[in-house]
């Protein structure tokens, strides 16, 4: 009886789940179909509209729930209505201009994710247009459009923050598959990037991780030098990165610990974080022995980002002079406020030492100081880690 309700049933299960799939596949392309055609109405209409209170050449067309919204700039105006049709049906907001200081003007009232660019533009180049725009509005993201020719100057954008450069021609699938890569990286830039807020947690085990920003639970000390110190009821201490320095070196290849029966002594280096062949040593916190490493860090210590706190000690120490050097560390409020000082200070050395002008002094991101130059690199170290 089994067998044969079975063989009824298991058909019609399996028939059930493909008619599913078919009527999902069918309902996706009538939303799809509808969605294009409200595109294609969109288009027509805009284009019919008069924008030149606002600039000259300006048109524009808006579609429901934009994916990104684009300022499209090119003298060519062939170029501009192939941009315009192939990236609106594609479901972007899309303004075009024909000259670079309408765009600078519009930038300053509008707010945009891309400014896609010309390279070869006669009455302001696209490299001057790309500058500008990340000296006033560093949030936009800049795309250069160039010729096989021009390459190499468009490269040269990107030194000056441009995002990156599309070669023309291009088919309108190229550009999609193009635009669709620059949005990644666009959220993937905004995902990492460390608003300046400091919050107090509760106990460090619960250690909620807060994206974007930076974090200390309550009940744990900080050193000068950004290590963490939790103390236990016996004295012993367990030691680790607090969340400024995990979160600003980024990815950690290994942590060479301290041998267990070593001596430490406050201000002298305990363990190192390696990246690559980089070594970023830290100062014990406290003074005392090492009575016990944390293996099982090893295994995940490569995760950018992750908790800080609780589980993720390196070390545990047997502290011998606490009297005296407890006070040295800070715990609630006095962490916060050196958080925070530390943060303006390094927004201030990440702005110097990229040497960039549209470097935005009001946003860091996570793994940071990983991308500095060695000589940066090795001056951030000593800066903030080194005391």
């Amino acid at each position: 009886m089994k067998i044969i309700l079975l063989t009824i049933i298991l058909p019609t299960l399996i028939m059930f789940f493909f008619l599913n799939l078919a009527a999902r596949e069918w309902f996706l392309r009538i939303q799809e179909k509808r969605r294009r055609a409200e595109r294609e109405e969109a288009l027509a209409e805009s284009l019919v509209l008069d924008f030149t209170h606002e600039s000259k050449t300006l048109k524009r067309v808006e579609v429901e729930d934009p994916e990104a919204r684009i300022l499209c700039v090119d003298d060519e105006e062939i170029i501009l209505d192939s941009l315009r049709k192939i990236l609106v049906l594609d479901g972007y907001n899309v303004d075009t201009v024909e000259t670079g200081q309408e765009a600078l003007g519009l930038i300053q009232v509008h707010d945009y994710d891309f400014v896609f660019t010309d390279l070869k533009m006669p009455a302001m180049s696209g490299t001057d247009v790309a500058k500008s725009v990340k000296h006033l509005r560093p949030d936009i993201d800049v795309v250069i459009i160039t010729g096989f020719a021009s390459v190499e100057s468009a490269v040269e954008c990107m030194k000056h923050g441009a995002l990156d450069y599309i070669e023309k021609p291009f088919t309108e699938d190229e550009l999609r598959l193009f635009v669709k890569r620059a949005l990644i990286k666009r959220r993937d830039r905004i995902e990492k990037q460390l608003k300046p807020r400091v919050h107090v947690l509760g106990p460090e085990d619960s250690d909620p991780v807060i994206p974007g920003e930076f974090s200390i639970p309550g009940g744990v000390h900080v050193s000068a030098g950004h290590c963490w110190v939790s103390l236990s009821e016996d004295g012993t201490a367990r030691v680790g990165l607090d969340d400024f320095a995990r979160k600003l070196l980024g990815s950690v290849d290994s942590i060479d610990t301290p041998d267990i029966g070593l001596t430490v002594k406050a201000g002298n280096p305990l363990f190192r974080v390696n990246q690559g062949s980089r070594r970023a040593p830290f100062n014990a916190p406290l003074s005392g022995e090492v009575i016990k490493i944390n293996e099982n860090l090893q295994n995940d210590c490569k995760m950018p980002g992750q908790k800080s706190y609780g589980q993720n000690w390196i070390c545990v120490i047997e502290a011998n002079n606490l009297d005296a050097e407890l006070p040295q560390l800070m715990i609630g409020k006095s962490a916060v406020t050196f958080f925070q000082e530390d943060i303006d200070r390094f927004q201030a050395f990440v702005s110097k030492a990229s040497g960039r002008e549209d470097a935005d002094p009001q946003s860091l991101f996570i793994g940071v100081i990983e991308e500095l130059n060695e000589g940066s690199w090795e001056s951030a170290l000593k800066e903030f880690f080194g005391r």
